[in-house]
């Protein structure tokens, strides 16, 4: 570069310099003057509970325990101390008026990707699948956006606790629980490593014919057989043992994430849960959890009624991720899976109804549940389905899925029950906050309704 460049192009910086400042001075200006309605786009975050709170007079369903009719809750601390028909409220509590309404715990999404996943069709926006075969290490909550718009549209439908779940690979890595309220990750993570994720091999994988005859799919020459991916997972699963006993033992070892991530899966204390849709899959499934010694959960579980017998001898409970699906195969009726949960329950198994894992989906679990109910399945028990089930399946129960003393006061307040679409979901509490119920779908009615007021308003006149 001569020097006769140098001010030329110095001149040109210091002009792009001084618009960007100016622009930036624009912004600021237009910020300030933009209306209330702009900033309703995002849902504001509450601070902790900073007062013993009391609600009275509502009808209290705490799933556990039957249903109290004009009782009264308090919380304080973020936890429920004392509920029940007749409870002593202390000096200095603040008293709402719930009369007329319905008290429920938060429901729980078993299996979802809130937080992790935005828009589909931008793949920089979605952080749900990892490189890689085996990746117990990764723990989803990390990985949260506490910013994402799912949260609010989410929240609105009664969905306080999600288990935000990684996928890909055979070993996908840690669901965590999460509390759909906070500043960060940190903040909303119950339960960082709830449950450690297995995506079971396809004994029959589809194919499909190309042009020219030519097969191609998951069984292709690059993949992996059946019988591979079952021996990789065995051999993964062995590898991570012989490196918790030599840990164990006191011996040298060399340090590696992965298998320090699997010990307290190894040792019991975490779930392995198997996503798992055929029969055959179920079974095979079961049979090495077994020889593992694991704590077993099976997810998906499109045939599971065909294995109801094992599954019911064996304890073993189901996460079902949609009720709301058509038959995927020509012989099943058209309710297939609407019917399910009542099948399942006749049968004696144990299972939990998720809103069909997408973070767009989240949103329809209150109505997954409902169609159960619908298609036969009592209405306590899909609201179990929904609530202290997958609280129990993945050791959250301490916390959350239905309402005591002792527990976080994460609940709702509703004009009936969540599982109708016709209810109101008033108002939630995430651990004693009183949330702010607005989301992103809330903020787009108002919008278009006042554009539709404006034009009727020009109309008339």
């Amino acid at each position: 570069m001569t020097r006769m460049q140098q001010p030329a192009i110095t001149g040109t910086r210091s002009r792009v310099l001084g618009m960007a400042g100016m622009a930036g001075v624009a912004v600021a200006v237009l910020w300030a003057m933009a209306p209330a309605t702009l900033g309703a786009q995002v849902r504001m975050t509450v601070p902790p509970q900073s007062e013993p709170v009391a609600l009275q007079g509502a009808t209290i369903h705490t799933v556990t325990s039957g249903v109290i009719e004009n009782g009264t809750i308090l919380l304080e601390n973020g936890l429920i101390t004392a509920i029940g028909a007749d409870v002593d409220i202390p000096a200095g509590t603040r008293v709402i008026d719930a009369t007329g309404k319905h008290i429920y715990p938060g429901l729980i999404d078993a299996y979802s990707t809130v937080g992790i996943a935005e828009i589909g069709a931008v793949g920089v926006s979605n952080d749900v699948n990892e490189l890689g075969d085996f990746n117990p290490n990764v723990r989803a909550d990390v990985a949260v956006n506490a910013e994402s718009r799912h949260i609010g549209t989410t929240r609105s439908a009664g969905v306080l606790t999600t288990l935000t779940t990684p996928g890909g690979g055979l070993v996908s890595g840690m669901s965590s629980a999460l509390a759909l309220e906070g500043w960060s990750w940190e903040e909303m993570s119950i339960q960082s490593a709830a449950a450690l994720n297995v995506n079971w091999p396809n004994p029959n994988p589809r194919r499909f014919r190309g042009f020219g005859g030519f097969r191609f799919g998951q069984q292709g020459a690059d993949r992996p057989s059946y019988e591979e991916q079952v021996q990789q997972l065995k051999d993964f699963f062995a590898e991570a043992r012989a490196y918790r006993d030599a840990v164990a033992a006191g011996e040298e070892v060399r340090s590696d994430s992965r298998y320090a991530a699997m010990i307290p899966v190894i040792d019991g204390v975490v779930p392995v849960v198997v996503a798992a849709d055929g029969a055959a899959q179920i079974n095979d499934a079961i049979t090495w959890a077994q020889e593992e010694d694991l704590r077993i959960v099976i997810r998906g579980g499109q045939d599971a009624i065909h294995v109801a017998d094992r599954l019911v001898a064996e304890d073993i409970p189901v996460i079902l991720t949609s009720t709301m699906a058509a038959p995927g195969r020509q012989y099943e009726g058209y309710d297939g899976a609407y019917t399910m949960p009542a099948r399942l329950h006749e049968a004696g198994v144990r299972f939990a109804i998720s809103g069909g894992s997408g973070s767009l989906y989240s949103n329809r679990l209150p109505f997954e549940a409902g169609v159960a109910v619908a298609f036969g399945l009592s209405e306590e028990e899909a609201l179990k389905a929904v609530t202290i089930n997958p609280a129990e399946f993945l050791g959250l129960d301490d916390r959350v899925g239905s309402l005591e003393p002792g527990k976080q006061a994460t609940f709702l307040i509703t004009t009936g029950t969540p599982l109708d679409m016709t209810t109101d979901i008033e108002q939630a509490y995430i651990q004693g906050r009183e949330l702010d119920m607005n989301d992103i779908q809330k903020h787009f009615f108002e919008k278009y309704m006042e554009k539709v007021r404006q034009y009727m308003r020009r109309v008339i006149m």
